[in-house]
């Protein structure tokens, strides 16, 4: 009986041995997981934070470029409110010279319209004076714009072939010289023009001396015998080169042999009036 109860004892602690050391196997075995786990845990939060770090640097560069683009975009909203000040400046500068300019034109398209009117009522005062007395083909009265053109044809003032003016001429220069007179504030630019027949003579080299004599002998008698003020006066040759008919028949040479008067605005005067300023 005593032999059984050691055996009993000695089977127990035999039992509670194993267990034991199956339980220690397994704690130990669980052990080694959780410290695992805990390595991958740190490893996973240092990766984490790794990462997270550099999202962080990412944000806060990122955070630094919009600082940026906002202290550039004021500085051009600033910029812009600068420009649009000046642009606004710059146009209304500009408005009021186009204004000013617009006056200008204005005031010499209103001179340039007294001109033409005054050169209109003049064209029709030589047509009326020199009616009486002289066929229409000999003297022509044309208006140009602000000039006033009269062609006389040549055997009204001068013998062929010469630079004399004939006494019939004066009486004609004479009509003109009224007109003239009555306008102070016009030039006068007497031209004379030939026909392409060859000239030469003891007082005369060629058409371009013919031409400049004759209007030289038209600019004499104006002064002399009609008074009119030199300084207004002027003489010009103009030769065969401005034809008005072909020369090729005698009655287009006829036509191209002429003086022709130019009533025109002073142009010291004309300067005048460009230069003024519209305030």
């Amino acid at each position: 009986m005593k032999r059984i109860s050691v055996l009993i004892i000695t089977a127990s602690v035999v039992l509670s041995s194993c267990v034991s050391q199956k339980k220690y196997t397994e704690l130990e075995g669980n052990y080694k997981k959780t410290s695992q786990e805990l390595v991958d845990a740190k490893a996973d939060l240092m990766k984490c934070r790794i990462e997270n770090e550099g999202k962080l640097s990412a944000l806060e560069q990122r955070v630094l470029d919009l600082k940026k683009d906002k202290e550039k975009t004021l500085e051009y909203v600033d910029n812009l409110t600068v420009l649009s000040k000046s642009a606004s400046d710059n146009i209304k500068e500009t408005l009021a010279q186009m204004g000013k300019k617009d006056e200008y034109i204005q005031h010499i398209q209103k001179a340039m319209n007294k001109k033409d009117s005054i050169n209109l009522a003049l064209g029709f005062q030589l047509k009326k004076v020199l009616k009486d007395g002289f066929n229409d083909e000999d003297i022509e009265v044309s208006v140009e714009k602000t000039v006033v053109y009269i062609n006389i044809a040549d055997k009204l003032l001068f013998k062929s072939g010469s630079a004399t003016i004939s006494s019939e001429a004066k009486r004609v220069l004479g009509k003109v010289a009224e007109v003239i007179a009555a306008q102070p504030n016009l030039e006068v630019m007497v031209e004379g023009y030939t026909d392409n027949k060859p000239i030469s003579t003891a007082g005369i080299q060629d058409n371009w001396d013919l031409s400049v004599k004759r209007s030289t002998s038209v600019i004499r008698v104006l002064q002399d015998d009609f008074k009119i003020a030199p300084d207004r006066l002027v003489a010009a040759g103009r030769s065969e080169y401005k034809p008005l008919a072909s020369n090729d028949t005698v009655e287009g040479r006829a036509r191209n042999r002429r003086t022709r008067i130019v009533l025109m605005p002073k142009l010291d005067q004309f300067f005048k009036l460009l230069e003024n300023k519209i305030e």
